[in-house]
């Protein structure tokens, strides 16, 4: 199943943050720190290569991720040209103030009254923008929700003398042309409800988690390894909480969304879905199965 999902809004999103990356200095880039790969946004990536703008890519609710893996991203990402990356839990006080520094460093000839560091905040949706806004301003300036696409318009935001900050709304791509991307994102909420199907997402998330993650699984839900496979592990999953529906079947919808929800809500435990290596081969894959889908034409 293709996974696509492009409100509106987000074309208008997209032509005036390519406006506002002409009067910015540098673009604060948020990721889901479990898929940091797949919640990148390409779009954002061409358009601040383009003004020559660097980046701090912040790896955010990395208290849901693994932190091995996670330190990974972290070596990996900061390896790219004009690019510095941290990871942060925006629950974290500590955490959100090193922001603001690292920005300062990417661009030193900008921190003053008279040239104050001008950031753009950028990232898909649902990856915790508004939340670290608020938590870096201090006060609720920027509307949060637990849904995506909540932002459907620029902020600009004062943040002292010498920084301004611009909040946008959370920007998709218009094609998803990798289907584990989309399953990705749909399992970490970054995309809305109506774009997937919850059953083909919980059953894609068990699969992508079961080898790496196993003993998290097994003591979540006490279903011991070998784990049954695809719908039969919900089917196992929906047995074991009892969600059964009318005529005594199983709730496969219930059992889904309960893995999708624990998953998001991080109770399973520390689970990151893709790690640079994994990606890499992932993208490899995709790259030849085009390829041969091509020369078939």
């Amino acid at each position: 199943m293709a996974i696509q999902w492009f409100p509106g809004h987000m074309t208008a999103a997209k032509k005036k943050a390519e406006e506002a990356l002409e009067n910015n200095d540098l673009v604060v880039e948020i990721l889901d720190a479990r898929i940091p790969g797949s919640s990148t946004n390409p779009m954002i990536d061409a358009m601040r290569k383009e003004r020559q703008r660097p980046c701090l890519k912040i790896l955010n609710k990395s208290d849901l991720a693994d932190p091995k893996v996670t330190e990974d991203w972290l070596n990996y990402l900061n390896n790219i040209p004009q690019t510095k990356a941290i990871s942060i839990s925006a629950k974290s006080a500590n955490d959100i103030k090193k922001i603001l520094p690292f920005c300062a460093k990417l661009a030193p000839h900008r921190n003053s009254s008279i040239k104050p560091l001008r950031m753009l905040i950028m990232g898909v949706p649902n990856v915790g923008k508004s939340t670290i806004i608020n938590a870096i301003h201090h006060k609720k300036i920027a509307k949060v929700g637990n849904e995506p696409a909540v932002t459907k318009q620029q902020q600009r935001i004062i943040l002292n003398g010498s920084m301004i900050l611009t909040d946008t709304p959370g920007m998709m791509w218009p094609k998803i042309t990798n289907d584990i991307d989309g399953y990705f994102l749909a399992a970490c909420h970054t995309i809305g409800i109506n774009a997937y199907d919850e059953n083909e997402t919980a059953i894609f998330l068990f699969n992508a988690i079961k080898d790496n993650y196993g003993d998290l699984i097994a003591k979540k839900y006490k279903i011991e390894k070998p784990f049954p496979k695809d719908e039969e592990f919900l089917q196992k999953l929906a047995k074991k909480r009892g969600f059964i529906v009318k005529g005594g079947h199983m709730d496969l919808y219930k059992a889904a969304t309960t893995l999708l929800n624990d998953f998001r809500q991080g109770s399973i435990g520390a689970i990151s879905l893709e790690s640079p290596a994994t990606r890499e081969i992932m993208l490899k894959k995709f790259a030849k199965d085009h390829l041969d889908n091509s020369s078939q034409v």
